[in-house]
C-alpha cells in the first residue's frame, strides 16, 4: 500500500473530480447536466483555486464540449469530458468522430434515464446508445472502482489511440459518499507517465498530416475493420493493465472475488446453480443478497466493450441457470446485454431469462433479486 494515499470519505463525483485532476490532464471541456455537473463543477473549482493547471474551456453544448476535446486530442493533448443522458445523445456524432479518427478521449458518464418521459434517474439507457461507436466502455460498481478506472482508462487510450467511457450510476454512485483512495500525482506517475502521443498521430505544423479524411466505399470498411480488430485486442491489454495498477494502489475496501481479471468479476461458489450476470452498482445489492444464497453466483462485467465473450464462458461452463440484470432496455427485443450475452452462449437460450431492473431509477431491492434467483432459468423477458 502506498502511504500517502489516504482513504477519505467522498461523494462519489469528488472522488472522481480529484483522480482526474491528479491525472493531470491539458484540456477539459464540459457542459452542466444532471447528474454529471459536480464532477466539472469540481474540476472548474480546482481551476479557479489555482490547484489545477489544466485550460478549461466552457462550452454552449455537449456537442460543442465534445467537439473541443476531440480537437484538443487531435492536436495532442491529454483531454477530459463528462456527461449524462441527453447531453450523451447530443455528442453521438461526435463520439463516432472520435473513434473513428483513432483520438484517446476519457470521458465520464454518469448514467441517466434517456427521455422522453422526462426522468433524470439512474438507469443505462444513455449508455447503450453508444455501444456501437467504437469506444471502449467500462462500468464501476462503487467509488473505488470509478476512480480506479479513469487511471487506467488514460492507460488504455494512450496506448490503443482509442476513446473510453467510464459509466457510473447516476446518483447512486455520483452522489452518494463511501470510504475511497484517491491516487496522488506521484502514485498516478508510477502508472502513467505524462502523454507524449507519437509522431504522425496528431496535428503538426512542422509535420502536416491528414485526421478524418474522405474515404470512397474501398477504403471505408477498411478502417472499420481495422477499428473493430483493435477495439477487440484491448481486452487483453486491460486485464494486464488492471492487474498492473492494482499492484501499486490495491484496494482493500472490497471482498475478494474467486476470478477477477479486470474485464470480468466472479463472485460465488466453483459450482453454482444459478449465476447473475450484470454490470454497474447493482452488483453490490447482489453480493448483499448472495451472502445467504450459497447456491448462486455473480458475474459481473466491468468492460461492456470489448465484451468479454471469452471470459463469461469461461466462469459459465456448466451453470444450469443463467439471468440477465439489466437496466436498459432495447424496444421490440431482448435487452442489450442479454443479446451480447447470448450471442456468446447460444447454448443458454431456453436456459436463460433477461429482467429489466431499475429503469428510471425504480428501486432495486433485495426482495426482487432473490425472485430474480427464483425464477433464472425460465426463459423470457420479465420488467421488474
Amino acid at each position: 500500500m502506498v502511504l500517502n494515499n489516504k482513504t477519505k470519505f467522498l461523494e462519489g463525483s469528488r472522488a472522481i473530480s480529484l483522480t482526474v485532476s491528479n491525472i493531470s490532464p491539458e484540456v477539459v471541456s464540459a457542459y452542466p447536466i444532471t447528474p454529471q455537473t459536480h464532477i466539472v463543477e469540481d474540476l472548474a473549482q480546482l481551476k479557479a483555486e489555482g490547484k489545477a493547471d489544466f485550460e478549461y474551456l466552457r462550452a454552449e453544448s455537449e456537442f460543442a464540449a465534445a467537439s473541443i476535446i476531440v480537437g484538443a486530442a487531435a492536436a495532442g493533448s491529454r483531454v477530459y469530458s463528462a456527461t449524462s443522458s441527453q447531453g450523451l445523445i447530443l455528442m453521438m456524432e461526435v463520439l463516432y468522430n472520435a473513434a473513428g479518427l483513432r483520438l484517446p478521449l476519457v470521458m465520464t458518464v454518469a448514467n441517466r434515464a434517456v427521455g422522453a418521459p422526462i426522468n433524470i434517474w439512474n438507469d443505462h439507457s444513455d449508455a447503450m446508445a453508444m455501444r456501437d461507436a467504437g469506444w471502449m466502455m467500462l462500468f464501476a460498481e462503487n467509488h473505488q472502482e470509478a476512480v480506479d478506472l479513469h487511471v487506467i482508462a488514460y492507460k488504455l487510450a494512450e496506448s490503443y489511440n482509442l476513446p473510453v467511457a467510464i459509466n457510473v450510476d447516476g446518483f447512486i454512485l455520483t452522489h452518494s459518499y463511501e470510504n475511497v483512495i484517491i491516487p496522488d500525482k506521484k502514485t498516478i506517475k508510477k502508472y502513467l507517465p505524462n502523454y507524449k502521443p507519437a509522431p504522425g498521430t496528431y496535428l503538426n505544423p512542422q509535420k502536416p498530416i491528414t485526421l478524418g479524411g474522405f474515404f470512397t466505399p474501398e477504403h471505408y470498411w477498411r478502417e472499420k475493420k481495422k477499428l473493430d480488430e483493435d477495439l477487440k485486442k484491448t481486452g487483453a491489454s486491460l486485464s494486464r493493465a488492471y492487474r498492473e495498477w492494482k499492484k501499486i494502489l490495491p484496494s482493500p475496501l472490497s471482498v475478494k472475488p474467486i476470478f477477477d481479471n479486470g474485464l470480468i468479476e466472479y463472485c460465488g461458489p466453483k459450482n453454482p446453480k444459478t449465476i447473475l450476470i450484470t454490470m454497474g452498482s447493482v452488483a453490490g445489492t447482489i453480493k448483499e443478497v448472495l451472502k445467504k444464497e450459497k447456491n448462486s453466483g455473480l458475474l459481473k462485467i466491468r468492460s461492456y466493450r470489448p465484451f468479454p465473450a471469452q471470459d463469461i464462458k469461461r466462469i459459465i461452463k456448466n451453470c444450469p441457470r443463467l439471468a440477465v440484470l439489466e437496466k436498459a432496455s432495447s424496444a421490440g427485443a431482448y435487452g442489450p446485454l442479454y443479446s451480447d450475452v447470448m450471442s456468446s452462449l447460444p447454448q443458454y437460450q431456453g436456459l436463460s431469462s433477461d429482467h429489466i431492473i431499475g429503469l428510471g431509477g425504480r428501486d432495486i431491492s433485495t426482495a426482487i433479486i432473490k425472485n430474480i434467483i427464483k425464477s433464472a432459468g425460465k426463459a423470457g423477458l420479465k420488467f421488474w
